[in-house]
């Protein structure tokens, strides 16, 4: 597997052209960040107006992801990643031509749906790559495209200074952010005629059923209902934000509309989670043990998933002013130290991964990933000025290199569970690192640095709690096909044995 990582052709160029499309979306998705405090002092935001914006652009990732996932096991990941990264233009555009506060807050929660890209190459990969190799080529997907987290803050501040030509010698921020949006539209081009579906010879599984998750019992089925109302939740939370004193996006009665359209919302939700699951719930349908899988392992993972990838949201965000603030360091080098977090995502990621592939437990591996992340974080919850930087910059690596291995390990799991179904799980989870991400901004847009790194610490240690106790390793872990394709080949094989 890893002396294929260097090939560019059959499965690892498949690999290798969706991660870039997930770092590409990534790009777009984290494009605003290295220009947050040029953008504020241009358009004369309030610092708590710039804390939103951060908050708005996870935003509406958390329903994308859930939408995108049902896509993506009905038409394929081909042609929903290729939209994808086309639709990327317009909120980059959007951002780039954007005057004021208002239009900002639109453009960046349409560069949210941009970020829920990451849930298509799950599915992608899993589709090429067998069990025993899901962790590794699951790392190397998630780490090299969140890798467009460091290529953004690194990046485009450099762009934007080369291009001040045009600006009078001001910074350019919005040549770089329209930029941004129209390679990734070029790229959705060539994505839709350089790739397939599967390998030769393989057919794509769409669920049964479309409009929600299928599952498998009733107690499931109650189960994701929580799940769900969990994410209307988040994004209440944002409006509930958006309506405080400083941003006044919303006023109180425009709010409370907001919360009885997300109510309507969660309502249609649960009607078609009841359609879907109907025969299941009126007890007319039995699933052989085949068959059958746990919510309550998806449910789960999102909660390692809020642990691990939410509060690498959270920290990608707020670590330039950080750093900035708590050293009183100039903006570009606050920036460059605050982007070796997200360039850990190289390492780190795929490191997860491959150690859920050869440590022989996926759970254990998870356990011990989530504790170390738990960890990191607590010891962060000290940092202050009289830390010398190199040593702060030390324990930033720390946490980035658990937190990012944490994804890798997760997804090293998600397309395991039900592989016909792996797109809306992975949308479940995925939206749930975004539930983690808009919370803990939450967090720290109402309090300040140590109490953020102290709460993602707890978090995360109650999360290895929870593994040890509760997770369960998936059936076929480390086999060299998945179930249903070991039963296909069996059946081809039969007859030419008989013949034999």
């Amino acid at each position: 597997m890893l002396k294929g990582l260097v090939s560019f052709t059959g499965r690892y160029r498949i690999l290798h052209q969706t991660w870039l499309a997930f770092f590409l979306t990534f790009v777009c998705w984290f494009n605003f960040a290295p220009f947050a405090t040029t953008i504020g002092k241009q358009l004369h935001l309030a610092p708590e107006q710039i804390k939103t914006l951060g908050i708005c652009n996870l935003a509406l990732t958390i329903p994308a992801r859930i939408i995108i996932g049902m896509l993506l096991d009905r038409y394929g990941p081909r042609k929903t990643y290729s939209m994808l990264l086309m639709f990327a233009v317009v909120p980059c555009m959007a951002t780039a031509l954007s005057q004021n506060f208002n239009h900002l807050v639109i453009s960046r929660l349409l560069m949210g749906i941009v970020g829920a890209g990451f849930v298509v190459g799950i599915r992608m990969v899993a589709e090429w790559f067998p069990p025993k190799d899901i962790g590794i080529a699951q790392g190397v997907y998630g780490g090299w495209g969140n890798f467009g987290a460091f290529g953004a803050e690194f990046t485009l501040p450099m762009i934007a200074v080369a291009a001040s030509f045009m600006t009078g010698g001001a910074s350019n921020w919005r040549l770089a952010i329209a930029l941004t949006g129209i390679i990734a539209a070029i790229y959705g081009v060539i994505y839709f005629n350089t790739v397939q579906d599967t390998p030769p010879g393989n057919t794509y599984k769409r669920p049964k059923k479309n409009g929600s998750l299928e599952v498998t019992s009733v107690k499931s089925f109650w189960a994701m209902i929580v799940s769900n109302f969990g994410l209307i939740f988040a994004l209440g939370l944002l409006a509930w934000r958006l309506e405080q004193k400083n941003i006044h996006f919303f006023n109180l009665s425009q709010m409370y509309l907001v919360w009885v359209a997300l109510l309507g919302l969660f309502a249609y939700q649960s009607y078609q989670a009841y359609k879907v699951n109907q025969e299941l719930l009126t007890g007319r349908k039995i699933y052989a043990p085949s068959e059958r899988y746990q919510f309550g392992q998806v449910a789960l993972l999102e909660f390692t998933y809020i642990t691990n990838f939410g509060s690498e949201l959270a920290a990608v965000s707020m670590l330039p002013a950080f750093f900035e603030k708590t050293f009183g360091l100039e903006h570009v080098i606050a920036g460059m130290i605050a982007s070796i977090y997200p360039f850990m995502n190289l390492i780190s990621r795929p490191s997860g991964g491959l150690i859920s592939d050869k440590f022989g437990s996926r759970k254990w591996t998870m356990t011990i990933i989530s504790a170390g992340i738990g960890v990191s974080y607590l010891i962060a919850h000290f940092i202050n000025k009289s830390w010398p930087i190199p040593l702060a910059i030390a324990v930033t690596i720390l946490a980035a290199y658990f937190a990012q291995a944490g994804c890798g390990a997760t997804y090293g799991i998600v397309p395991l569970i039900k592989k016909e179904a792996t797109g809306q799980i992975a949308g479940n989870v995925g939206a749930y690192g975004n539930f983690g991400g808009v919370v803990y901004l939450t967090i720290f847009s109402l309090t300040d640095a140590p109490t953020l790194f102290s709460t993602m610490g707890i978090a995360a240690m109650i999360c290895a709690f929870m593994c040890a106790f509760f997770l369960k390793e998936p059936k076929g872990s480390f086999a060299g096909a998945y179930e249903d394709e070991s039963l296909e080949i069996a059946t081809q094989k039969a007859p030419i044995l008989a013949e034999e």
